[in-house]
């Protein structure tokens, strides 16, 4: 019986590493869709970034209540995940709190003393967020952008992590009052200082159902991490592993400084260039280089990546100054487009071993103009994001497309680049009154 536990363990660990393993493989393909774009440089400051935003939380705290309760959940995480490690080895070779026998009792009752401590502050927190989302109604977590599986999602991440702390406080009490009807002496036993009291009423329980409870927990325990794992991937918790090279490949550039569009640098030189060849492209039969972007292939893969991180936390419409003011402009919105986009494209390429045009775009069936142009360029999106997502980035390629593909602008900007070009000033007065101002 103990070699088919063990046995049906390593299928189940093998069966959900696999699928994890399997949607990692999926989740960089769709991102390596996008452009490549150089993102190595002063790694030295890029490893500070990261430790500092990704592993250090360093931009919760602008908001005080989320960021404190998020850096609870996120520390706490990371230590019970230590438990992970022994629920392996204990399942792989059927033995029973390996760590024990490593640490020895007095070391091992501290350890889980700390696991538990940060345990309750999870499912603390866990409730928190819970009523904020749904009785507060905290206005960034329930605006019109988070309808439907959005907040779906975020409600049911809330409740896995509470079964999972909830298991691992069941479990627990359930071996602390087996442990105490099977022997008379406490200096070999476990000590679990908070499951213990949570399940005071566990002690008038037979030996037989105190382990029929720690044996059921333990491994809904273990399924649920395994099930969580591979949830991940259809989540806005997909920046539990994406938030550190997130902030690895952030930009560096001064915030506000645009890029040079390769392309257009080199129409550009041919066009200063007597000696170049126009008709070279074409002889080597080269499709002709678009500006900006239409679709999730214009984008470059650091941006792919800026979506599949979002959390969805809307700090960035929060504070967009478009959106404040009624504009359709949501930069979270934006954001969970371009990810949408790229889920259908990875999807169509799944279904026809590569990618089928399906007559849509990420301009207009996903993102519309009106959302683009409502954006001021201020940068009070990419400045708000705990994780370093540029929005902004994204905005400016698609518009580029709008106005260097479509000719697509508002009046507004046709009058100023018209007048531009006329008068080599944005307002309409003649070349040589140019100066006139500097005498009033």
């Amino acid at each position: 019986m103990q070699y088919i536990s063990q046995i049906i363990f390593l299928i189940l660990l093998i069966v959900g590493f696999g699928f994890f393993y399997k949607n990692v493989k999926k989740l960089i393909r769709n991102i390596k869709l996008g452009k490549n774009i150089h993102r190595n440089e002063n790694p030295t400051e890029r490893w500070k970034l990261m430790g500092r935003i990704a592993l250090g939380q360093g931009k919760m705290m602008t908001k005080p209540v989320a960021g404190f309760f998020h850096i609870l959940i996120y520390v706490g995480f990371i230590i019970i995940n230590i438990e992970l490690l022994e629920i392996i080895i204990d399942g792989l070779f059927g033995i029973h709190r390996f760590l024990n026998t490593v640490f020895g009792n007095t070391v091992y009752n501290f350890f889980t003393a700390i696991l538990e401590i940060f345990a309750l502050l999870v499912i603390i927190s866990v409730i928190i967020f819970f009523i904020r989302r749904n009785l507060i109604k905290v206005n960034r977590l329930n605006s019109i952008d988070l309808k439907g599986w959005a907040k779906q999602d975020a409600n049911w991440i809330l409740i896995i992590e509470f079964c999972i702390m909830f298991a691992f406080f069941k479990m627990n009490a359930a071996d602390f009052y087996a442990q105490k009807s099977e022997t008379t002496t406490v200096i070999n036993t476990i000590d679990f200082p908070i499951s213990k009291h949570i399940f005071f009423y566990f002690q008038h329980f037979s030996i037989e159902t105190l382990h029929f409870i720690e044996r059921t927990t333990w491994w809904f325990h273990f399924v649920a991490i395994l099930f969580f794992l591979n949830y991940l991937y259809y989540s806005k918790h997909l920046h539990i592993l994406l938030a550190f090279p997130n902030t690895w490949f952030a930009n560096l550039n001064p915030k506000g400084q645009l890029t040079n569009l390769e392309s257009v640098t080199k129409e550009v030189k041919l066009m200063l260039d007597p000696n170049a060849n126009p008709y070279e492209a074409q002889a080597e039969n080269t499709p002709p280089a678009t500006f900006g972007a239409s679709d999730v292939f214009d984008l470059n893969w650091v941006q792919l990546m800026n979506a599949y991180s979002c959390t969805e936390c809307g700090r960035c419409t929060s504070e967009c100054p478009a959106n404040t003011t009624g504009k359709k402009l949501s930069p979270r919105k934006i954001m969970m487009s371009v990810r949408d986009r790229i889920e259908e494209v990875g999807k169509n390429i799944d279904k026809n071993g590569t990618f089928k045009d399906d007559n849509k775009k990420l301009l207009n069936d996903y993102i519309s103009p009106e959302e683009l142009w409502a954006c001021t360029s201020c940068n009070a999106c990419v400045e708000a994001c705990p994780i370093l997502i540029d929005p902004l980035s994204i905005i400016v390629d698609m518009r580029r497309y709008l106005v260097m593909e479509q000719s697509s602008a508002p009046q507004e900007l046709n009058m100023m680049m018209t007048n531009i070009e006329n008068n080599g000033a944005p307002w309409q007065f003649n070349q040589a009154d140019r100066g006139n101002w500097k005498n009033e």
